[in-house]
């Protein structure tokens, strides 16, 4: 096997490469590491301080944030707030020089979903980042049949769904739906977006045809269980996994 073989790439569900927004102060940090993520093929972005990470985060959409704890302008804390506030499922990556345990509890508190402390290796932080991107169900690894979201289990190849190991039966439509809503977790998608996507064809604006749809694949998937589903009002639907 050769040692200097490309890794295994980690896309996105939808096949698209992942997207990762690194923010530190320190350039020749930020450079290192942004060539590291390259490396991975994932789309990056940096930032040197919270006012441009988080205006980059609103441009770029990222799926996960390498967030240093101390900033010139705003701690690493304020920075989190923002980012949730405006995507609330963006996973995000501590780095900090501090390791006492009641800054890691803050972090932690605060909606960062895990720490690496300076000075680390750059295997630590790809490592973490492809654990938190496959748990929050934001990518996987390239050749699989398999979509998963939270306890929902789907098997492209097979047709085949699951909810917590019990078999959901789909029909041909509700199977296409679900699967677009899987491959793109987290994500608000309108009901010309499904349309397109689902039906591939103009329905002349009868978006009812959606509701209708959505509403079936809930009472299979989501009925006395708690909902991955959501109504986003006025904007469209989005699957995201439970968190409770």
């Amino acid at each position: 096997m050769d040692d200097h073989a490309p890794p295994p790439v980690l896309s996105r569900p939808d096949g698209t490469p992942v997207r990762v927004l690194v923010v530190d102060d320190e350039p020749d940090l930020t450079e290192v590491l942004s060539g590291a993520l390259r490396y991975e093929r994932w789309e990056v972005r940096s930032a040197c301080d919270g006012a441009s990470a988080v205006s980059a985060a609103r441009a770029f959409r990222p799926d996960a944030v390498v967030l240093d704890w101390m900033l010139p302008d705003m701690d690493g804390l304020r920075v989190l707030r923002e980012l949730r506030a405006a995507q609330p499922g963006v996973c995000v990556l501590f780095l900090t020089a501090r390791d006492a345990v009641e800054d890691r509890i803050a972090g932690i508190t605060a909606g960062g979903d895990d720490y690496v402390t300076k000075p680390f290796s750059l295997e630590e932080v790809l490592a973490r980042l492809r654990g938190l991107l496959r748990r929050a169900g934001m990518a996987r690894e390239p050749g699989g049949s398999r979509l998963v979201v939270g306890e929902l289990v789907m098997d492209e190849d097979a047709r085949e769904v699951s909810r917590a190991g019990v078999a959901v039966e789909l029909s041909r439509t509700e199977f296409e739906l679900l699967r677009f809503l899987m491959r793109n977790p987290r994500r608000v998608l309108s009901k010309d977006q499904i349309l397109d996507r689902v039906w591939s064809y103009d329905f002349g604006g009868r978006a009812h045809i959606v509701e209708l749809y959505i509403s079936y694949l809930r009472k299979k998937i989501d009925a006395g269980r708690t909902p991955l589903i959501h109504t986003v009002r006025g904007v469209g639907y989005v699957l995201k996994p439970d968190t409770s």
